[in-house]
């Protein structure tokens, strides 16, 4: 008995011994080390939310080039990519049938002039005969036969000249036809922009079926693109008179034009047209934003993103890391009044600044969460310790 509680004490003092070794020899006796959490406060604020389309700019005023008339191309004034004016010549298509038929049909009017006076002449001299039958049949000198007679011939010479009016009138018409045809083998543009690509060469054979190219009118350019209907209904009120449409477009947020480098373009665009009809298959409206283009930047055919900022009243926005995706569900660690964090399930949407979400359904005001170090979270682990507790 006294030899085992010799051995205990010996034993102890073993223990003691190595420790105070330890702590005489500098060693640090490892501690328990807690993980370090921030957590926020769930608050209602408004946020303006940037929702992205794809788009495909166009000029206002693209205009497709093709002749009025057919023949061979002479000459090709413009180079593609070149800005041109409104009523610059772009191409020259032979013009020697056109001013050939327009000298045949001059040739014909001056032969429809002569014959309308040739006929006017011999109304007149019909006139003065029934007029001086007319005279002698009132002094009984004259048949009636020979009066009838004079009266068919001044109305037979009336007819005569109304055909020789109308033959002049229709002469006349094929000279302007043929002066139109005449201008038309010189093509001009119709507005002021861009030449788009050519599609011809000097020399080819071209008729009014040809494209030769596109002028785009990019003073004004167009970006094309389709609105969820949803989204839309934030913006516009109900209405469908002419002025309840300007006031819902004029309601709408400035439209962003993002090219496809990433670079915004520097001024701002505003949402002309929306059609009044939503796609059956995809639940979207075709709209344009329109953007002014003054030193020719956008181009026709380019594509891009159009971003509008639309503007969201009393919304809990909290930051991505603070939620944690597990499969198809979206956590958030609320912290309990015992330090503790608890898992709940939250519905949230994308804002689109790339740091922030908000959180539709799972929350409410006031409520704290974990943000910094909640994907390293455990059910029930502590997050608030007494000291940090008092720095919050």
């Amino acid at each position: 008995m006294i030899m085992i509680v010799k051995g205990r004490f010996l034993q102890l003092s073993l223990i003691l011994l190595s420790a105070l070794c330890l702590a005489t020899c500098g060693v640090d006796i490892p501690k328990e080390k807690q993980s370090s959490f921030e957590t926020m406060t769930v608050q209602k604020s408004d946020l303006e939310v940037p929702v992205k389309f794809s788009a495909k700019m166009k000029g206002q005023a693209d205009v497709t080039i093709m002749p009025q008339v057919s023949g061979q191309l002479m000459k090709i004034c413009v180079t593609e990519g070149q800005q041109v004016g409104k009523g610059q010549t772009l191409f020259v298509i032979d013009s020697r049938n056109a001013q050939h038929e327009l000298e045949s049909a001059r040739a014909n009017l001056q032969a429809a002039n002569a014959n309308l006076q040739a006929a006017i002449s011999q109304a007149n001299s019909a006139k003065l005969e029934y007029e001086s039958n007319k005279n002698l049949y009132d002094k009984k000198i004259v048949s009636n036969y020979m009066l009838e007679s004079s009266l068919n011939a001044y109305k037979q010479a009336q007819a005569t000249v109304s055909q020789a009016k109308a033959s002049v009138s229709q002469a006349q018409a094929a000279v302007n036809h043929a002066k139109v045809n005449l201008g038309f083998c010189t093509i001009k543009s119709p507005v002021a922009g861009v030449i788009g690509e050519i599609t011809v060469y000097a020399g080819d054979q071209v008729s009014p079926m040809t494209q030769m190219t596109i002028v785009s009118g990019n003073r004004q350019m167009e970006a094309e693109f389709s609105v969820p209907e949803s989204i839309l209904e934030e913006g516009m009120t109900s209405g469908y008179t002419q002025s309840d449409k300007a006031r819902n477009l004029a309601n709408l947020p400035e439209a962003t034009f993002i090219m496809k480098n990433g670079t915004e373009y520097p001024i701002k665009g505003r949402i002309s047209t929306v059609t009044g009809v939503v796609n059956a298959t995809t639940g979207s409206l075709a709209c344009k934003a329109t953007f002014p283009n003054p030193d020719g930047i956008l181009y026709s055919g380019i594509q891009g993103t159009v971003v509008l900022s639309f503007h969201q009243r009393d919304v809990m926005v909290v930051p991505q890391n603070a939620v944690v995706r597990l499969q198809d569900k979206s956590l958030v660690y609320k912290v309990k009044a015992d330090s503790t964090a608890t898992a709940v399930t939250v519905t949230t949407a994308d804002v689109g600044n790339g740091k922030d979400l908000v959180v539709l359904e799972g929350l409410n005001v006031g409520d704290r969460i974990v943000t910094v170090g909640a994907n390293n979270l455990q059910e029930g682990q502590r997050v608030l310790f007494p000291t940090e507790a008092k720095k919050k």
